[in-house]
């Protein structure tokens, strides 16, 4: 090809040009030269390190370092890197209280000013570090909303606590203030769990909402492989930081972006991977989120086809036996993703941030160890399809997500005990008017309701604390930790807060759910359910100005991904 028909090649500083290039941005320049740019660095791509850094959980303490690592990723790769911090929340000690409301909406906080400071500044490429569960979402939504070269990271998973020689986590801890309400632990024991159970940094250490969103983007393509399992404290994790920075650069030069990457066959992949895992029922409400941010059609019936053909494969906390530390030593999810691309479960033609396809970079993996017992053959699965299921019924028309793991059966039919908060529920789990045989109903806990849809973490672990795990059944418009497990039923939409039919249920109803059929019902007639939403008055507002206020005034359903640009 001559000279005069090769194409034009596009500039590696599109936007970064715009900021720094020129007479007239010698203002610009000026203030850049007091943060550390020096002549040559005007030349070079400028890339964003995206940081959650905070010391407000052991979930990003350590993010700090995990960005100068990037940073320098970065630069030695030739590129200018510029770190910035973002917020983040912590599940964790919110958990079970009013501050709890504010969890979902971090992940548009976190979304929002990434891409606010990114388009502002003009970077030209994006590593973003996320730790806690709404940082990963959060950073996925706005790499894909400004859509130039970009990589993301996982923090990495906490190494497990140690009690009485027995594996640890947070999770432990709520349960064991069920147990102690039982007493069947002594407050000097809770004590100790409590101190135990968070050893150091890193995201909490089973297949909750954390591990769960670095898998799906790694299955998504979105980081590098292996950067899903890692713990926060390692060798590897550092190299994992550094090698983003290097591969962003590889990215901005072949022009590969996020929209590249996050396609629909892509997504499907995610979706399969978070079931194989055993994954958090968040991993529907932020994927339907970070699809919606691509422009990519997603809608909970892909979670039901995907669910349908593939097996939960991954023995894996909550609702299994082992930590994702124990998964990291047997070779991580690498092995699984094999497996599942061999027996043609991925798609392996989707791109990735590796500049290869999804087949390429799993083709020299090598399988799990023959004696591990972590992640089961495909011949031999914990249950033969997958663990999240959407139901739809009288009490759900718009569809709702249960995580049935198999363990605890597949039906459950019983009597309604219903709530209008999840602190009114956890006093009467703990003080026992919670029977064998109860439906916990607990409403006004959605998007628009909260606002904010507050995992139940507490009322769920008092329960399998006080030994009711497999007696009661939880049903919410609210939803759940990925630490949640028992027989759950959440993302109820439409939501009690905007007349949805959870808003008419009464204390005695009989409730059905049913895996099997994929149903969720109150069993009472169609005239008593019209009754009764003729009676119906929607509660007053909770919150009239500020964060939440404008939360609950755009947030859609949670069967949409509770976003908040969907009619703008």
């Amino acid at each position: 090809m001559s000279k005069k028909t090769a194409p034009k090649k596009k500039s590696t500083r599109h936007f970064s040009a715009q900021i720094v290039d020129g007479v007239e941005r010698a203002p610009s320049r000026s203030m850049l030269r007091a943060v550390g740019f020096k002549d040559e660095d005007f030349r070079k791509p400028q890339i964003g390190i995206a940081s959650t850094w905070s010391m407000v959980t052991p979930c990003n303490m350590h993010i700090n370092k995990l960005a100068d690592e990037a940073a320098a990723g970065t630069d030695t790769a030739k590129g200018k890197a510029v770190i910035f911090n973002t917020i983040t929340i912590s599940d964790g000690i919110s958990m079970g209280t009013e501050g709890m409301k504010y969890s979902l909406v971090s992940r548009e906080v976190i979304a929002d000013s990434i891409e606010t400071v990114v388009a502002c500044e003009g970077f030209d490429g994006v590593v973003a570090i996320g730790g806690c569960d709404k940082n990963m979402p959060g950073c996925l939504i706005a790499l894909a909303r400004l859509n130039r070269p970009s990589v993301f990271v996982y923090g990495g998973t906490i190494r497990p606590g140690c009690h009485n020689d027995n594996n640890v986590d947070i999770v432990s801890v709520f349960e064991a203030v069920g147990a102690q309400a039982r007493r069947q632990i002594n407050l000097k024991e809770l004590k100790q769990i409590e101190c135990e159970s968070i050893p150091g940094p890193g995201s909490c250490g089973g297949m909750y909402t954390a591990n769960t969103m670095a898998s799906a983007i790694e299955a998504l393509g979105m980081s590098l492989p292996g950067s899903s399992a890692q713990e926060a404290v390692s060798t590897a994790k550092l190299k994992d930081c550094s090698g983003a920075g290097a591969a962003v650069m590889q990215l901005l030069k072949k022009d590969i972006r996020p929209k590249d990457i996050m396609t629909r066959k892509a997504f499907l992949n995610a979706i399969t991977v978070v079931m194989a895992l055993g994954g958090s029922t968040n991993a529907v409400l932020h994927l339907l989120a970070m699809a919606h941010a691509t422009g990519v059609k997603l809608t909970l019936d892909d979670f039901t086809r995907v669910g349908r053909k593939t097996p939960l494969l991954a023995d894996l906390r909550p609702s299994g036996k082992y930590m994702m530390s124990e998964l990291i030593k047997i070779g991580g999810i690498q092995p699984l993703m094999k497996m599942l691309l061999d027996a043609g479960l991925l798609h392996g033609d989707c791109l990735t941030v590796t500049g290869k396809t999804l087949k390429q970079n799993l083709a020299n993996v090598k399988p799990y160890p023959k004696r591990q017992k972590i992640v089961k053959p495909l011949d031999k699965p914990i249950k033969k399809d997958g663990h999240l299921v959407v139901l739809y019924g009288n009490l759900a028309p718009a569809g709702a997500v249960a995580k049935i793991s198999g363990k605890e059966g597949l039906a459950f039919t019983g009597k309604a005990r219903v709530f209008a908060s999840e602190e009114e529920a956890l006093k009467r789990i703990l003080d026992g008017t919670v029977k064998k045989g109860d439906v916990i109903v607990i409403r006004y806990e959605g998007p628009k309701g909260g606002p904010g849809m507050r995992e139940m973490l507490a009322p769920t672990s008092a329960v399998m604390g006080k030994g009711l795990g497999k007696d009661v059944a939880l049903i919410t418009d609210g939803r759940f930790s990925g630490g949640s497990h028992g027989f759950v039923v959440g993302h109820i939409t439409p939501e009690a807060a905007t007349g949805g039919p959870l808003a008419i249920v009464k204390n005695g109803d009989e409730i059905t759910i049913d895996a099997v059929k994929r149903e969720l019902n109150l069993n009472i007639s169609k005239t008593e359910m019209q009754k009764r939403k003729a009676k119906w008055k929607a509660p007053r507002l909770r919150y009239t100005r500020g964060v939440l206020a404008k939360y609950a005034n755009q947030v859609s359903s949670a069967s949409e991904g509770a976003v908040t640009d969907k009619d703008l």
